[in-house]
């Protein structure tokens, strides 16, 4: 995975600064009835939905569920809105313009600590980031013997209230390395958001940076050393990455419309196992590089994309954050529903009790619920 990516792909990370942006429509009380195979209809509390993304790979099953039609299928209208961060998710969800959002794992569960009445009710991504360091600092050294020692003395770009920065503290706290300045600490200057922070390695005052997908395989092709990737620590195997969020009022008030919802989205993990070339066609309409990095992104190993809540390897990643003073405690419990999830993959195996890919959704849910 350390391997580099095709020669000349550096313009490509100009593509970033690109992405579109498209408005939210306000919240519809429309009603609709979703027809199931079994002939069933169920009526959809409100079937015009707004979902908002961050630029990443990561999103790839909202993106799949949309351009298949599998939220038409279930009678949703959705519509697709790019943002920059996960506090502007999380503004969204809150003012009613957004129905579902995929936020971070590590800002969903602060954002709960701090009183927000959020609920993570589904999975998006599991692991798929790390850091990289300008090669010209490791060049003595082969690329297995690149380690977390490599940062000491180093100024280190990250994002204040994500995965990617509560992994790396975890990582120094095992290693005893000390956060700050000097030759034997690591220094970790904050940014807004992960295209920032990718931005400031290719200046002057820092030494290395995190990465999530797209910019893995992006700094890869520049030229950039991988650090790490948190897929290669056995402390972070099935780290939960991006969540499905909602207000708690919402999916109280609307189940139907959320069960279809995630049913959409489990058919799109579907197609996102049985083909490949179908799956990186989808996310390239809405992450603009080269579908060779989609497909490094999404197939190279780096990470895994599914809608199962995960419930326990999150509810491990709050107690790690607590640990490290990210946020107080507090009873994510009351804020973790795996019932959207359980029923709408309980229907979706029922219509196909044979599929060995509804099959191993359900092996993972039992284990991690």
């Amino acid at each position: 995975m350390k391997t580099k990516l095709i020669a000349g792909a550096l313009a490509l990370t100009l593509i970033i600064s690109s992405f579109s942006f498209t408005g939210c429509s306000n919240d519809s009380s429309q009603t609709s009835d979703s027809s199931k195979s079994d002939g069933s209809s169920t009526t959809l509390e409100k079937t015009d939905f707004n979902l908002g993304y961050l630029n990443s790979t990561a999103h790839l099953l909202a993106f799949v569920a949309k351009e298949e039609g599998y939220f038409e299928e279930e009678g949703l209208n959705v519509t697709l809105t790019q943002f920059s961060s996960a506090s502007e998710l999380s503004t969204g969800l809150e003012s009613g313009k957004l129905d579902v959002a995929f936020i971070g794992s590590v800002p969903s569960l602060t954002f709960q600590s701090q009183g927000h009445d959020l609920t993570i009710f589904g999975g998006a991504m599991s692991n798929g980031h790390g850091y990289v360091i300008k090669p010209e600092l490791v060049k003595d050294l082969k690329d297995d013997e690149i380690d977390i020692n490599v940062l000491k003395g180093k100024n280190v770009a990250s994002v204040k209230n994500s995965i990617q920065d509560a992994e790396l503290q975890l990582i120094l706290k095992d290693e005893g390395i000390e956060i700050g300045e000097g030759d034997d600490k690591v220094n970790i200057v904050y940014f807004d958001s992960q295209k920032d922070a990718y931005a400031a390695i290719q200046g002057q005052e820092i030494d290395a940076a995190s990465v999530y997908s797209p910019y893995a395989s992006l700094a890869q092709a520049a030229g950039y050393k991988v650090v790490y990737t948190c897929n290669e620590i056995d402390r972070f195997k099935n780290q939960p990455c991006c969540r499905q969020v909602a207000t708690t009022s919402a999916i109280f008030e609307r189940p139907n419309s959320y069960n279809a919802f995630e049913r959409a989205l489990i058919k799109a993990y579907k197609l996102y196992q049985d083909n490949h070339e179908k799956t990186v066609e989808d996310v390239k309409k809405y992450i603009d590089i080269d579908s060779d990095y989609i497909d490094y992104e999404v197939y190279g190993g780096l990470s895994t994309s599914s809608p199962d809540p995960d419930k326990t390897a999150t509810l491990e990643l709050k107690d790690d954050i607590v640990n490290l003073g990210y946020t107080s405690d507090y009873d994510a419990e009351k804020l973790y529903n795996t019932d959207v999830y359980k029923k709408a993959l309980d229907s979706i195996i029922a219509e196909n009790p044979d599929d060995e890919v509804y099959k191993s959704l359900q092996e993972h849910f039992d284990k991690y619920e």
